[in-house]
């Protein structure tokens, strides 16, 4: 195959990327005074340039760069082939075919924000999501979905900031430790983070160590419920009252799949309430779908401290007529550019229309229907397991929803040994938590949702009790 000409040929424009024909290019550096591409580079340290070509393979054809990306997703395992007990953030729930069917559609997408004019379909579409979800955590105020928790976890809390004009935070120890990177790398240098110790016992916060941290400089006590170990949270109204006591924000992040069986934040005291929507009809798409979501009371204090779009019913330019637009577009840095509170960027409006659909289809019975599945379910499997001789549950005295923490130590065996043995019978075990919390020893995280069968369950628990009894 003939090599094309290198890239750094005055002569030559690249076929896929813009204004490297060699006129336009030469009109554009003579337009900002310069004379060469590598003076664009002069900032960057010469240490860090590479001084050689690239060795890189020759090109492929089309058909044989098809083949070798086969080849090379052939590699994943996925859900759909295994039996599947991972969670830790992104879990495995049935999605109804109608919301692959809606949110497929070429006018959804794409649903990057879009404008006016010719985006209205899609404006109605993310009110109609931001209303369900608002009745679901039983609040007035809900955003166009962010990336994920974390990141609605990170603006909630830099939103705490701004509303109180403190600059410390407290989360409990048992927030995911990817997601603490996440939102201490979002909050940085603007919020610092400090963190309450959890009972070794129930895996609760330590309202103790809670009581000792609280100050004026606190801004806000953010905890999950569930938690990130599937944890249910019982002490809410306390956690939030004692935030309240020195006048910081309460912030709940929360599964909403468990708000058909679960109180919602609000009625405990959450003022502001974010989680991730991926449980609402999203696939487990290499990790995501993946969106978040932040939710308040329709009070100006927090309204106008949403960085992200928010759709309202507003007036149109005729007398007693309506359409679907933006609420405060002003706060937003679509309009302040450089001076925004926080950049806008992009955003997961596809998703937000994919749970929109998902709980228009399921309703309130339908969610506590599934919600209800889900802790039958996952209490049978975390009963099956723990009597399996030399395995228990980390937290037996406390109540979880989806997820529960198993407790391998006395099997002699690690996580990492259980799981690769379990991926042998075609089974996904449960995510290891030594890693991240090493005291521990060797413990797992284990989620059971409505897709697991009793079949499935006990297939699970069969095959875990054959490998622990193995010499």
């Amino acid at each position: 195959m003939e090599a094309l000409p290198l890239p750094n040929n005055r002569n030559y424009a690249h076929p896929y990327i813009p204004n490297t024909v060699p006129e336009v290019r030469d009109a554009m550096l003579k337009e900002i005074g310069l004379t060469s591409m590598d003076q664009l580079h002069d900032a960057i340290p010469d240490s860090l340039k590479l001084n050689r070509e690239m060795n890189l393979p020759p090109a492929m054809t089309e058909y044989e760069l098809r083949r070798h990306i086969d080849g090379l997703l052939a590699k994943n395992k996925h859900g759909a082939a295994y039996l599947n007990f991972l969670g830790a953030g992104c879990w495995q729930h049935f999605i109804p075919a109608v919301c692959d069917e809606i949110n497929q559609r070429s006018e959804f997408v794409t649903a990057y924000a879009g404008e006016p004019y010719e985006d209205h379909g899609r404006f109605q579409t993310l009110f109609e999501y931001q209303s369900l979800m608002a009745e679901l955590v039983d609040m007035d105020v809900v955003n166009v979905p962010t990336f994920d928790w974390a990141q609605g976890a990170s603006t909630a809390i830099r939103m705490a900031g701004r509303i109180t004009d403190r600059s410390v935070a407290l989360l409990p120890k048992s927030v995911d430790p990817d997601k603490v990177m996440i939102i201490n790398n979002y909050c940085t240098p603007v919020m610092e983070l400090r963190f309450v110790e959890i009972d070794e016992t129930t895996g609760k916060m330590d309202l103790n160590d809670l009581r000792s941290k609280l100050s004026s400089e606190i801004a806000a006590v953010y905890f999950e419920n569930p938690g990130y170990l599937g944890i249910i949270e019982d002490q809410g109204q306390e956690i939030s009252e004692l935030a309240h006591s020195v006048n910081a924000i309460s912030i709940v992040g929360v599964d909403p799949i468990s708000l058909g069986v679960l109180q919602p934040p609000s009625q405990y005291g959450a003022d502001i309430v974010c989680g991730d929507l991926q449980p609402l009809g999203m696939h487990m798409n290499y990790g995501g779908g993946q969106a978040g979501f932040i939710a308040t009371r329709d009070e100006e204090k927090y309204v106008m401290e949403y960085p992200s779009r928010l759709f309202g019913i507003v007036p149109t330019e005729v007398e007693g007529e309506y359409g679907f637009g933006d609420v405060a577009y002003e706060r937003t840095s679509f309009a302040l550019r450089e001076k925004g509170k926080e950049s806008v960027g992009t955003q997961t409006a596809l998703w937000g229309i994919t749970a929109g659909v998902y709980l228009s289809l399921l309703g309130p019975t339908g969610m506590q229907e599934v919600g209800e599945t889900i802790m039958q379910k996952s209490q049978y499997a975390a009963k099956k397991l723990s009597a399996i001789p030399g395995i228990s549950l980390r937290f037996a005295e406390t109540a979880f929803f989806k997820e529960f923490v198993v407790d391998f130590n006395d099997t002699g065996l690690t996580v990492a040994e259980i799981n690769a043995r379990l991926s042998e019978a075609g089974i996904f075990g449960g995510k290891d938590l030594s890693g991240s919390f090493p005291a521990w020893g060797q413990c797992a995280l284990y989620c059971v949702t409505e897709i697991h069968s009793q079949a499935d369950l006990d297939r699970l628990a069969d095959t875990i009790q054959t490998i622990v009894r193995k010499p």
